[in-house]
């Protein structure tokens, strides 16, 4: 519930009103701004009734009570997709890292979320059906959507155009709105030619709203869905390092990105070795757009899920040209304070970055969800 205390003007005139010589019509005009009676007696009764809700006070001209009302609307609408989300899991944990590891049911009874648990053959069915006249718009969609980078090779380019399109089908047919993957495979293995081509299709995916978390970590699959759907893009994010001297936190991955959010056009470039995973492929490069950002973890932490919250500028400087997203990060808060406030909340070292200050929003969202919002700056 939400409660509205805006009355019709932000000051009564009080010259004209002692004017009116009328008491009856006094009371009358008075009553007319006497919204803030209201409140404590909605409040009083809502509290005593165990029935949640907020307020918002101002007057009908004031655009910070609209703005909040307008942040209340599109954090109605974003629980309500959450909870109609379609949530795919491909793969498996990546072995080890244990701060990925999370409760599907907890997860589910959180959000509303549905699990849809995904087969590799069946990807790889999708795969070899494949038509020419597919791949050819496939690459064509590269083409238009990416910076290719000359070096990257015909074949693996089209490696990876068969996979985006096996990708796009899966998600249809199992009417996903998001997805986790990770995956392996033993060296030469179908499934492992796959697993190394996807980098590309599933940044395509997540531009597309459908976000795609990489190392099958569904909690950021849960975040990248959030600030998709807030309109804020929500790129696959970790933390790379910090630049004491600039003062500055750079965060990124291999993939997969949100290319909606770069600034310039995203580069597909080829990758040696793929950081952490097996085998070689092509990845994203780009940086997120300079301005203001908003990071958001889904923590389970011991005893609940819990959203922890970052507002900061992404800030232009040297990057890393290693075939990854990377940006650098500042924050209202010293880098290193933000590094030990941040991670003493025990989020995983995942998180999904979306371009604008949307704290305010996401906070909303906590209270419909009656989800704990923990804000860092």
């Amino acid at each position: 519930m939400v409660i509205l205390n805006l009355q019709p003007v932000p000051q009564l005139d009080y010259e004209k009103f002692n004017a009116l010589n009328d008491r009856g019509k006094m009371t009358g005009v008075w009553l007319e701004h006497c919204q803030a009676c209201a409140v404590p007696e909605i409040a009083n009764v809502f509290n005593r009734a165990g029935i949640s809700y907020d307020i918002v006070t101002g007057h009908l001209q004031d655009e910070n009570a609209w703005t909040e009302i307008q942040q209340w609307v599109e954090a109605t609408s974003v629980a309500e997709k959450m909870q109609q989300n379609r949530l795919g899991v491909l793969g498996h944990y990546y072995g080890g890292m244990l701060d990925v590891y999370t409760d599907l049911t907890r997860q589910s009874a959180a959000f509303g979320t549905h699990f849809e648990m995904l087969e590799m053959c069946e990807l790889k069915k999708l795969r070899d059906e494949v038509t020419d006249e597919e791949l050819k718009n496939k690459i064509s969609e590269f083409e238009f959507s990416f910076d290719v980078a000359q070096e990257c090779d015909s074949d693996e380019i089209k490696r990876t155009a068969l996979t985006s399109v096996a990708l796009d089908k899966l998600v249809e047919n199992h009417q996903l709105g998001s997805m986790a993957y990770y995956y392996e495979g033993v060296s030469g293995n179908e499934y492992e030619n796959i697993v190394t081509s996807v980098i590309a299709g599933n940044t395509l995916l997540t531009g597309k709203g459908i976000p795609v978390a990489g190392e099958c970590e569904v909690k950021n699959a849960q975040a990248m869905k959030i600030m998709s759907e807030f309109g804020a893009g929500g790129s696959f994010s970790e933390f790379y390092l910090m630049d004491f001297n600039d003062d500055v936190v750079y965060l990124g991955h291999d993939g997969p990105a949100h290319f909606a959010i770069a600034e310039g056009k995203v580069k597909l470039v080829p990758l040696p070795v793929y950081h952490g995973k097996p085998g070689k492929g092509l990845s994203i490069q780009m940086t997120v757009k300079h301005g203001p950002v908003t990071l958001l973890s889904v923590v389970e932490g011991k005893d609940e899920v819990f959203l922890l919250v970052a507002e900061g500028e992404s800030v232009p400087g040297p990057v890393l040209e290693i075939g990854n997203t990377n940006s650098r990060y500042k924050f209202s808060l010293a880098a290193k304070d933000f590094m030990d406030a941040w991670s003493k909340q025990g989020p995983a070292h995942h998180c999904a970055i979306g371009t604008g200050h949307i704290g305010g929003k996401i906070e909303k969202l906590g209270k419909l969800k009656k989800m704990k919002v923990v804000k860092i700056c």
